[in-house]
């Protein structure tokens, strides 16, 4: 079973709702992951390792095992632990592209061992995520990741073709989220069972958390991000914030992201907040959620499931509050 002291608080409040097969199932999930991180690629396998001690929320295989239901069974754990071994290898090779000297506030890979060293740990995670469901002969489910997979390769060749563009627009920031958030979290819930509005409620919230995590990187402070406040800004990434703050304030798209500095970034932030420009993008995260929520009012999920999901959609909201 899942130790709680593990488990962050949103997740934490879905197993204490639930029946026993959900924190036993995620205990599973768990064991596989250590199993396929730590044990494999000597010492790639220590740096893998060291990816998944640094914690992690373990929203995606959640959203797996509520979507399979207590039915779900080993297939159900496989995916779980095959798409959290996809998000870890992306932050990895994240963190290789920034030079990010901090994951969830520990060393990254890249900042331990190198970069050539940490795109290779990425790749072992990557490449068992998809031995894990090959292994077990799932032909849709390695369709799936694959797909999630390449939007995620998208996404990153978008954001960085974007990079320092503060004159970008608000309907390609949201693809931008789609690709390299949404997707995977649509992933997770189709992954768990076929059904078209699970894979909506997956991208709303997917697109809710990408939207709140963008409002987090603005306000901070760093002992809850595990990063500098304005990370994303610094690296030449522009988010939400920023497009609706410059809706407000037009000089802030003149605004030069390469010559910014510590001190710098810190006095755009302050002028983002200013702006009154998170309370407007929480407001639309929120109505994500809600439109999420509304998705799972359909006699195809039982009392529990609805529940359940809808756990899941609050506590991508009280993560950021």
């Amino acid at each position: 079973m899942t130790r709680r002291s593990a488990v962050p608080p949103p997740v934490t409040a879905v197993l204490d709702a639930s029946s026993r097969w959900l924190p036993a199932r995620l205990g599973e999930v768990e064991r596989l992951l250590r199993e396929e991180s730590t044990g494999r690629g000597g010492a790639l396998g220590e740096d893998a390792g060291a990816t998944l001690a640094a914690g992690g929320k373990r929203l995606r295989p959640l959203l797996v095992l509520l979507c399979a239901g207590a039915g779900g069974g080993d297939a159900a754990v496989r995916a779980g632990a095959a798409i959290e071994l996809v998000h870890m290898a992306s932050l990895v090779h994240d963190d290789v592209l920034d030079a990010a000297p901090l994951r969830r506030g520990q060393p990254t890979v890249v900042a331990n061992s190198g970069r050539k060293r940490a795109a290779a740990v990425g790749d072992l995670l990557f490449s068992r995520a998809f031995a894990l469901l090959a292994e077990a002969g799932d032909e849709r489910a390695v369709t799936l990741l694959a797909d999630a997979s390449t939007a995620l390769a998208r996404g990153e060749l978008a954001q960085r073709r974007d990079a320092f563009d503060t004159r970008i627009s608000e309907q390609r920031y949201l693809e931008r989220c789609r690709l390299k958030t949404a997707k995977l979290f649509a992933c997770a819930c189709l992954l768990g069972r076929d059904e078209e509005a699970l894979g909506a409620f997956g991208v709303e919230i997917g697109l809710a958390f990408q939207l709140l995590d963008d409002v987090l990187d603005v306000s901070g402070p760093p002992e809850r991000t595990g990063k500098a406040r304005g990370t994303d800004l610094l690296d030449g990434t522009v988010t939400l914030p920023l497009i609706a703050a410059a809706e407000v304030d037009p000089g802030l798209r003149a605004v030069d992201l390469r010559a910014l500095d510590a001190e710098g970034v810190e006095t755009l932030c302050d002028r983002i907040v200013a702006s009154g420009a998170l309370e407007r993008v929480r407001a639309r995260a929120l109505s994500m959620v809600e439109s999420a929520k509304e998705r799972l009012a359909s006699p195809a999920f039982d009392g529990e499931q609805r529940d359940l999901l809808g756990l899941v959609a609050d506590g991508v909201v009280q993560r950021y509050s």
